[in-house]
């Protein structure tokens, strides 16, 4: 059985590695992207920050369809509360700080809210901590453009720092 405070848990450790990559890639500029058709590490962190904030907004508000045409202005009125920056620092001081905000709210919860049924995007029924989950690995898939950019760019991110780290101990 999936529970709460795992999948938190475990959001937290991907979003600090999220932020940790924006940190990481400070240095080099946030427009870069290998090429023209795909979204750039800027704008990868930023839909991470915006899409994790909008739709736990959206089931922290009680929205139980989220399949309708009103979506993009439903989920818009959540990302509307985070502020709007170019800043590497101040991107990933903001992805930390808006995952704690998040989940203290998400944790305090009952666990009959986890329990309901929602209608994702897709038309799709399932319950709200199902819907969490999605949202931690929707993060997860960009999480990994982030470090793919950061190896074309000959950083290595923090995940394989810290496996190599422990090896060497």
């Amino acid at each position: 059985m999936v529970r709460l405070d795992s999948i938190l848990s475990s959001w937290k450790t991907v979003r600090e590695d999220t932020a940790q990559a924006v940190d990481d890639f400070a240095p080099y500029k946030l427009d870069y992207k290998p090429c023209a058709d795909l979204m750039s590490f800027g704008a990868t962190a930023r839909h991470i920050l915006d899409a994790g904030h909008g739709l736990t907004g959206m089931l922290l508000a009680g929205e139980e369809d989220l399949a309708t045409p009103q979506f993009r202005e439903n989920i818009g009125k959540h990302v509307a509360e985070l502020p709007k920056t170019e800043d590497a620092g101040a991107l990933a001081k903001e992805l930390r700080s808006a995952m704690e905000r998040r989940a203290a709210e998400l944790a305090a919860k009952p666990a009959e809210f986890y329990t309901g049924e929602i209608v994702r995007m897709d038309g799709q029924r399932v319950t709200r901590l199902e819907m969490l989950q999605l949202i931690k690995e929707h993060e997860l898939t960009h999480r990994q453009q982030l470090f793919m950019y950061l190896r074309l760019n000959g950083v290595v991110p923090p995940t394989t720092r810290r496996r190599q780290a422990k090896a060497k101990a």
